[in-house]
């Protein structure tokens, strides 16, 4: 019998008895592509092997557990299987012919990567058993034999037993193939996608790059190059070059990690001509497969080869125009992107998505049955779906029509503080409740939980939040209609020519992103008394301040008890505010995880630069206490009374709206933990490459993870390959990231289905712009007074904070209490989500900064270091082509 096929043999039908792999290689031979030479040793080869060593019978024994077997029995079964596997002799046939095969790629010394090919019976497509063995670099016929037959013992890890148990997939019917090829020693290698990922776009490759290896980026261990070429024409439509700090190469057995030499870290891996050439081999592949490929490559002197070649998963289908790109998941219903989702400016986390939307469902649904009873809400009326990975509000329009006709009876629950609904339900209940449910898992140390435990304790904190913030949600009309109310008395009946606008008298009044401010000034008011601390502060860069910080090991320099004090000093404040969010979704670091923005803030004031802001607060209280004296002298008793009652109740409800707000992350420095806690469990198990990629992971795949025991204290992994762990989901993470990048590139609608009845009954209500504006002027509501002519600074979230100068306008989705630190040294603030009552014109008011909110665009049509005048007055963003004569450059104020 022949137990050996070269892989230019290797047919389509031949998946029973070569794999998939071996199969999917052999497709790419028969296109003309180079794939490094090689041969598979098929299925009869295992089963030869497990027939001649007797094995069959005692696997049979080990393998057949009870179909909800602990994950410790499958841990056993494994070993033991393991051993048999390694205590077995090669049959001198196979032998043979495998020394045969090898001796015809080179010398009896040359390197090979022996790789599992999975048949279809096999659970290849499984997330997390029927995980598939690689060994690089294996030389020798010793070497070789060795890695062959613990590629056959990997048909029989924990949780391939596990999984197949579950589907009842017996022992008795599971074989695999070998794939041995000659190893590339590549200078440069990736993961290449013949349609884009991110938009379904089949006229568009895109090609992730690396120095070295290519298992470091199949395993995602490195940051890639990224590279978008129109597949037809070959041209680089966009490219991405990342700093590239290390790299996968040969070890003298296997593979190691080694740094990049200095001078390539930031050279591009690809130049044009060498993608457009890759492009090239990818179209090959596609056109003989007849569907998208996800291929990986690499390339050693100057030529490429080809490694792998697999069809593409979730590929959207492409859209021709904006309607089609915004498919809507659930009919006869409306889409908003307004209230929580204004703190979700961008595409959401797998994770958060299928939690959040459920979440959402359930708290609104209680919150709706309370205010208007509970048989006007029903089950569906009410979700929080993605649209092209963006949150929505989806609302049933039946459901609406029931709630519309509830709209008194809701307004009455709030004007009267129905229990749990507005200002007292928020301080009695809401708030004291989330911080109860805190406590309890608080209580609980994360690495002592099950993952079970764990994942139930994510999602009773993701609830608790929740379950907050639409509660807080009742806050929120209150505290709109109060200032809407006082500006429409103040404005007819009392504003004369030359008096200061409204909210002129809700200044001064501290809330938690004012006090957070002022935290943050008398750190670094504290710090200056020192000059060693205060060098230290502003010479270090920030990463290593916020490590010091994790670690307690002070900066060099600065004596240990001093840092100590600091140390404890800015924990202080981390504890107090580090909870704010910058974006709500989870997959997001708050400041108590990386305080650099904060540590930045400190840098700032440390430099001078700033106002003191309690200095600012004084000045604003006592204008504001004047004005009030003054404007009520001049009126009669009825409209004075009028005035001041309608003044008392806006600038009682202001604070409290930002105080209200400023908390709905109070649990996710907790839930971040137990969620990454998750992360490094998996870490060590083998299913992906770095604990935050958790948050990429589906949550019914999170949920099979912890049903298999992979997330249990203390597994790791059992799975090596070259002496490293070869992650399960690795590429479904990278691929995830990739069309996350593309996601965010889009401007998402603020109401679905798109219609001009839509626009004309919900647009006013709407937090944001057209997303179809054209020309120099970008048009949003004016938030705050006042016109400033300066370079703009966009910052997609904190990551970014770093880059921010004095003086820059600040551009942003949208701003949460998290951000008021950048209002410091911003001179105007621009943003596509929000309105006159949101976080960002609250707080340019405290600052006397023009803000230009609700722009929809501003992110996507503005570039950092563009001269644009902001015009708070008008709601209009200018972009300034050359400097006009009534505009100054620099962050000047124009005709002040």
């Amino acid at each position: 019998m022949t137990y050996i096929n070269d892989l230019s043999d290797v047919g389509p039908d031949d998946v029973a008895v070569a794999g998939g792999k071996a199969v999917g290689l052999g497709g790419l031979i028969h296109a003309g592509l180079p794939v490094p030479p090689g041969f598979v040793l098929t299925t009869d080869a295992y089963a030869h092997f497990v027939d001649a060593n007797h094995l069959a019978a005692d696997i049979q024994d080990i393998a057949t557990l009870p179909r909800h077997s602990e994950p410790q029995a499958y841990e056993d079964a494994s070993q033991r299987i393991t051993a048999l596997f390694r205590t077995g002799t090669m049959p001198a046939e196979i032998a043979a012919e495998l020394g045969a095969a090898y001796g015809h790629l080179g010398s009896r010394e040359t390197a090979v990567a022996v790789r599992s090919s999975a048949t279809a019976e096999d659970l290849a497509s499984a997330s997390f058993a029927g995980q598939q063995e690689t060994y690089l670099n294996v030389r020798g016929m010793v070497e070789l034999s060795t890695a062959v037959i613990d590629c056959w013992a990997s048909l029989w890890t924990a949780r391939a037993m596990a999984y197949r148990a579950r589907e009842g997939v017996g022992p008795q019917e599971v074989r695999l193939a070998v794939v041995i090829q000659q190893m590339v020693e590549a200078e440069a290698a990736g993961v290449m996608f013949t349609a884009n990922p991110s938009n379904g776009r089949r006229d568009q490759t895109v090609i992730s790059a690396a120095w070295g290896l290519g298992e470091s980026v199949v395993s995602g261990m490195v940051t890639t190059d990224d590279v978008v070429v129109d597949a037809g024409t070959g041209t680089v439509v966009s490219r991405r070059t990342a700093d590239k700090d290390v790299m996968t190469v040969y070890a003298e057995k296997g593979t190691r990690q080694q740094p990049v030499a200095a001078a390539r870290r930031r050279e591009p891996v690809l130049d044009d001509r060498a993608a457009a050439e890759l492009v090239r081999h990818g179209r090959r592949a596609t056109d003989h497969f007849g569907a998208p490929q996800d291929i990986e490559w690499a390339r050693a002197a100057g030529k490429f080869f080809i490694l792998q070649s697999r069809p593409i998963t979730a590929l959207p289908e492409p859209a021709a125009d904006i309607p089609d790109t915004w498919p809507l998941p659930y009919p006869q219903g409306l889409y908003f992107r307004a209230s929580i989702v204004e703190q979700l400016p961008d595409p959401l986390s797998p994770l958060f998505a299928d939690m959040i939307d459920g979440s959402v469902a359930r708290s609104l649904t209680a919150l709706l049955a309370e205010a208007l009873g509970k048989n006007v809400i029903r089950d569906g009326d009410v979700r929080m779906p993605t649209i092209n990975g963006y949150a929505y509000y989806y609302y049933r329009t039946s459901g609406m029509w029931r709630m519309m006709g509830k709209v008194l009876a809701a307004v009455g629950a709030l004007a009267r503080g129905k229990a749990h609904m507005g200002v007292a339900g928020w301080r009695e209940f809401s708030h004291p409740r989330y911080e109860r449910v805190i406590k309890d898992w608080q209580a609980k140390p994360p690495a002592e939980l099950t993952g079970g435990e764990l994942l139930e304790g994510a999602q009773a904190l993701l609830d608790a939040g929740t379950v907050y913030y639409t509660a807080v949600q009742s806050i929120i009309p209150l505290a709109a209609t109060s200032e809407l109310s006082f500006r429409a008395f103040y404005d007819k009946l009392v504003r004369r020519d030359g008096d200061p606008p409204a909210q002129t008298f809700l200044l001064g009044y501290d809330s938690e992103p004012i006090r957070a401010e002022k935290s943050l000034f008398d750190l670094a008011v504290w710090a200056r008394s020192d000059p060693g601390l205060t060098s230290a502060l502003l010479e270090r860069p920030t990463a290593a301040l916020a490590e010091c910080q994790r670690t307690g090991s002070p900066p060099a320099g600065v004596d240990n008890p001093l840092w100590q004090e600091w140390r404890f000093a800015f924990q202080e404040h981390l504890d107090l505010y580090g909870h704010a969010v910058y974006n709500l979704d989870f997959a997001s670091p708050v400041a108590a995880d990386d305080p650099s923005a904060l540590l930045e803030t400190v840098k700032f004031y440390l430099r001078g630069q700033g106002t003191d802001p309690h200095e600012r607060q004084r000045e604003l209280t006592e204008r504001r206490e004047s004005l009030t004296e003054q404007m009520a002298g001049r009126l009669g008793p009825r409209r004075r009374a009028a005035f001041l009652r309608l003044l008392r109740w806006a600038q009682e409800m202001a604070p409290i709206r930002e105080d209200a707000l400023a908390d709905v992350g109070l649990a996710w420095p907790l839930l971040r933990r137990m969620l990454l806690e998750l992360g490094q469990r998996l870490v060590d198990s083998g299913v992906i490459a770095s604990p935050d990629d958790v948050f990429w992971l589906r949550h019914q795949e999170l949920g099979s993870a912890v049903d298999f025991g992979l997330a249990a204290p203390g597994v790791r992994a059992a799975v090596v390959i070259s002496g490293a762990a070869r992650p399960v989901r690795a590429a479904a993470v990278e691929e995830r990231r990739m069309l996350w990048r593309g996601w965010v590139k889009a401007a998402a609608p603020q109401m679905l289905p798109e219609s001009r009845w839509m626009e004309r009954a919900f647009g006013s209500m709407m937090p944001a712009g057209s997303q179809h504006q054209r020309g120099d002027v970008i048009k949003g509501v004016g938030a705050s007074s006042g016109r400033v002519s300066a370079p703009a600074r966009v910052l997609a979230g904190p990551q970014d904070f770093g880059q921010m100068e004095p003086g820059d306008v600040l551009v942003a989705r949208i701003t949460t209490p998290a951000w008021t630190s950048l209002f410091a040294m911003a001179s105007a603030v621009v943003t596509d989500v929000g309105g006159p009552l949101s976080h960002s014109s609250i707080v340019a008011r405290e600052y006397g900064i023009p803000a230009v909110l609700g722009t929809g665009v501003a992110t996507q049509r503005l570039a950092t270091g563009q001269q644009i005048l902001v015009d708070g007055d008008a709601g209009t963003v200018t972009i300034e082509r050359q400097a006009g004569a009534d505009a100054t450059p620099g962050g000047d104020v124009v005709g002040a």
